[in-house]
């Protein structure tokens, strides 16, 4: 799929999702143009696995399923420290799936807060045991890269929000996906989390990418089997498309080829690499929420949001 113009899509960030062409020479600025290249060819599965981003209307009411009022900004360095480490502490150690809820929500919301927040960065890393503080960077700076790559909207989406598979579906899913064609399943969910929050979005991008990988119809008929909307069957094509990009050998240029964003490419990069490290990250990604950027500021966008009606 080719890239569109400008980073709006259905991603949480407003982060265009979208696969392309093969991405031109990597000391190629990055565009977001679409691409001339022809398409990679057809993947194939590898001999072995591999080793190793004037005034709003009022928010349609929700028909939620027991959604939750984000976390009040934290307001100060300390305290903002503070949350970071609880959310990591239990998305590392507990298996009470409230618990893990709160943690990823707490966990999203405290490193979108530190973001806009760059004066802080040194004090909040200070304070945070050591263990932690090289996770903190690395969700900060993830965080930063796609929000560079959007825009603050005067209007709410027309999507709509609704619960996404459990969390043993999905991974089995890319698990899956990993062992069809070599594409590390970090990859695959660090995409889909951030194309459309593992499945909360449902609606297509100004670009006119579809299904929970957003994939525009022509790349979809290249290297997609089944139905686009299906996750199973979407993240299949995610790993194929990868695969014939260069994946797993060159991973920044599959990604590149995915979203034509150096941008892009650092923050599935981060949030792969903490899954990688510690698979129980995943359990607190898939709790990340849907936000809206608009010129009032986030909206959170919950389960039952409709901009469709």
């Amino acid at each position: 799929m080719a890239p569109s113009q400008v980073a709006v899509g259905l991603a949480l960030l407003l982060l265009t999702g979208c696969t392309g062409a093969p991405p031109p020479p990597r000391t190629a600025a990055p565009v977001l143009e679409p691409s001339a290249s022809e398409p990679p060819p057809e993947a194939t599965a590898p001999a072995a696995p591999p080793t190793a981003p004037a005034a709003l209307p009022p928010t349609p009411e929700p028909r939620p399923t027991g959604a939750q009022e984000p976390p009040p900004p934290a307001g100060n360095p300390p305290a903002l420290a503070a949350r970071i480490v609880q959310a990591e502490r239990a998305i590392r150690s507990d298996d009470n799936d409230a618990a893990l809820a709160t943690a990823g929500r707490l966990q999203q919301a405290a490193y979108r807060e530190l973001a806009r927040q760059p004066e802080w960065r040194q004090p909040v890393l200070d304070a945070v045991p050591a263990d932690l503080r090289g996770v903190v960077l690395a969700h900060t700076d993830a965080t930063r890269d796609l929000l560079k790559l959007t825009r603050a909207q005067k209007a709410l989406p027309a999507w709509r929000i609704v619960e996404p598979p459990p969390p043993a579906e999905l991974l089995s899913h890319y698990r899956a996906a990993e062992k069809e064609f070599g594409v590390g399943w970090e990859y695959l969910a660090a995409i889909h989390l951030s194309e459309t929050r593992m499945g909360r979005i449902r609606g297509t991008s100004p670009a006119g990418a579809q299904g929970p990988m957003q994939f525009l119809p022509a790349t979809w008929a290249a290297y997609g089997q089944g139905d686009i909307e299906d996750p199973r069957d979407a993240v299949r094509a995610a790993a194929r498309y990868l695969r014939a990009s260069g994946a797993p050998g060159n991973m920044s240029r599959a990604l590149f080829a995915y979203n034509r964003s150096e941008a892009y490419v650092r923050a599935i990069t981060v949030y792969a690499e903490q899954m990688r490290a510690d698979p129980r990250t995943y359990r607190g990604y898939w709790h990340w929420q849907v936000y809206y950027r608009t010129v009032d500021g986030d909206r959170l966008l919950p389960v039952g949001y409709d901009g469709t009606a």
